[in-house]
């Protein structure tokens, strides 16, 4: 934890004004394949959290909508982020994971967040301007994007949020809404919601893809979590390097294969690498075999699990709806709140007679 630039707060605000443990709240998008900057930019985070903390991950298949308008692609992705997430090594012992439609309510309470966020907020989206200078449609789904992600966060008491830097300006307006709705909706010493903390590794803020931008799968530059044999092979050889040739020496550190190597290497095997590069001799089809043997290493047994999850498809869905549950049984206590103090609980009012 202490990599990242904010670490939990032991007693945050919760609804009524009483204070409580951390609630780490994140989603996963089923846009697509999970990728290896899906693995360290968010996934490992969350693994490592979800045993630390009362946490609800959830695959943002509401989200997905925004980009996704295929039936059948989006069921897959779903369960494919799913099936991958207990692969590698999430205990819904732990914590609830599950998919974020499962929980309506957080559409609601979206809504309402919509009546107090200022238009001109969302038009500085940086990450709105983003998508749509890389080709995405500019529909109000990606636009309203941000309010719909506070409402994820904060339908659950969340109050610490692992994302990846891209994401910081979203939390930012989270963080405003659940002060609007405080200042509009609650007396000055009973706040309803939080106001959550991103939790950002900067270290793997940037995974580079096999272009050398940020890997993505809106550049098609991604390598798989689960990439093997000839798909890994063929991926990580067509990484983009510079023409050193072989036999001159070479900055590791001007490198993506060796940027990718640092993010699964010890330190004696980083350190070896990296002083290969530094005498020459060494060249960049060596650091790729070496990548290809460090990846490998590491997913083996998570291949493993999957393989095994794939053969019980009853399993993985029943994980789904547990989680489900007790995400949607944590919403509708919030909700409960949120309509009360905004007054859609309407049959409780009584007109004052003389």
């Amino acid at each position: 934890m202490s990599t990242a630039t904010t670490t939990p707060a032991q007693q945050t605000a919760q609804p009524g004004g009483a204070a409580t443990r951390t609630v780490v709240v994140s989603g996963i998008q089923p846009s697509g394949e999970l990728h290896l900057g899906n693995y360290f930019g968010a996934i490992r985070q969350h693994l490592e959290l979800h045993r630390q903390y009362e946490s609800y991950f959830f695959i943002v298949n509401y989200h997905a909508l925004t980009t996704i308008h295929d039936r059948e692609a989006l069921q897959r992705y779903t369960f494919e982020a799913a099936v991958t997430y207990l692969a590698l090594g999430f205990d819904p012992e732990k914590a609830a994971l599950f998919v974020q439609s499962d929980v309506p309510e957080v559409t609601e309470l979206a809504w309402i967040f919509y009546n107090l966020v200022p238009v001109s907020m969302l038009e500085k989206g940086v990450a709105y301007k983003d998508k749509v200078a890389q080709g995405l449609p500019a529909n109000a789904g990606l636009f309203n994007y941000p309010v719909l992600q506070a409402a994820d966060i904060l339908i659950y008491g969340g109050t610490l949020v692992p994302v990846g830097a891209d994401q910081k300006q979203n939390i930012e307006i989270c963080r405003d809404i659940a002060q609007r709705f405080n200042r509009t909706f609650c007396p000055p010493d009973r706040p309803l919601f939080p106001i959550p903390e991103p939790l950002i590794r900067e270290e793997v803020a940037v995974v580079p893809g096999i272009d050398g931008r940020k890997m993505s799968k809106s550049y098609g530059n991604t390598i798989g979590i689960f990439d093997e044999g000839k798909t890994l092979r063929k991926k990580v050889m067509s990484i983009v390097t510079d023409s050193t040739p072989l036999e001159a020496p070479k900055d590791p550190e001007r490198c993506n294969v060796f940027a990718l190597i640092k993010l699964f290497a010890d330190a004696e095997t980083r350190h070896r690498i990296a002083e290969a590069y530094r005498q020459g001799g060494y060249g960049y089809g060596d650091a790729k075999k070496e990548l290809i043997q460090l990846i490998d290493a590491h997913f083996a047994e998570a291949r493993e699990r999957r393989r095994e999850l794939l053969k019980h498809p009853d399993y993985v869905m029943d994980v789904l709806r547990e989680g489900g549950r007790k995400g949607r049984q944590r919403a509708q206590e919030i909700m409960e709140q949120v309509r009360d103090r905004v007054g859609l609980h309407y049959a409780t009012y009584r007109p004052e007679t003389s």
